[in-house]
């Protein structure tokens, strides 16, 4: 039953925000008391933490899966951010932002992990391409990693970026091409090039 509840959950709380759903909107969704549901979570905030964390595993082990893959860098940058829209339903609600908003502790936890998944992930990538000659030889790979951390985050800021003039799909491209243009070689340049105009 604890599965079930993180399960409905997420589906809420990425449609329609962490604030607006209560305890009872998902007791209704699921055809259970509110009761069952405080059995297996102490309070909302505990559910907010298990679901917030359950989205960041499965994504986590996403984004593993396509790495052991071994594909072209670029390709690769590419095949993870389809992924991870596919997996937060295009963040109509901006959980992230409102995560930070209304459960701080919970968000900043989230962070951390966030910060070393994405640290391992972004690094390795850079090293890959560096080897391969896709990316300059001469970028500096710790600051770029941390630069594309940072610069994820404030693509889901709302106030930075208003969801009525800037969908997060269009803000993932623009940065993605942003990103890679300043980091490639001649050579990445073709294959991203190429790349564009397969996904056109």
């Amino acid at each position: 039953m604890k599965d079930k509840i993180i399960l409905k959950s997420v589906d809420l709380f990425l449609n329609l925000g962490f604030k607006s759903v209560t305890m009872d909107d998902i007791a209704n969704e699921m055809g259970i008391s509110k009761k069952t549901i405080y059995q297996n979570f102490q309070n909302k905030t505990k559910l907010v933490e298990a679901t917030a964390m359950n989205v960041f595993e499965n994504i986590s082990h996403g984004i593993d899966c396509i790495c052991a893959l071994n594909k072209n860098p670029i390709e690769e940058i590419y095949d993870i951010k389809k992924f991870v829209m596919n997996h937060l339903k295009d963040e109509k609600s901006s959980p992230q932002y409102q995560l930070q908003k209304y459960y701080p502790k919970i968000y900043s936890n989230l962070k951390r992990n966030q910060f070393d998944k994405m640290m391992t992930c972004v690094t390795h990538n850079l090293e890959r391409g560096v080897a391969q000659g896709i990316y300059r030889d001469s970028i500096d790979i710790d600051f770029i990693a941390r630069l594309y951390f940072n610069s994820m985050l404030s693509l889901k800021d709302p106030e930075l970026f208003p969801r009525e003039n800037f969908s997060i799909s269009m803000l993932m491209n623009n940065y993605l091409e942003y990103h890679l243009r300043g980091i490639c070689s001649t050579e990445g340049i073709k294959t991203l090039t190429q790349l564009n105009t397969n996904q056109n």
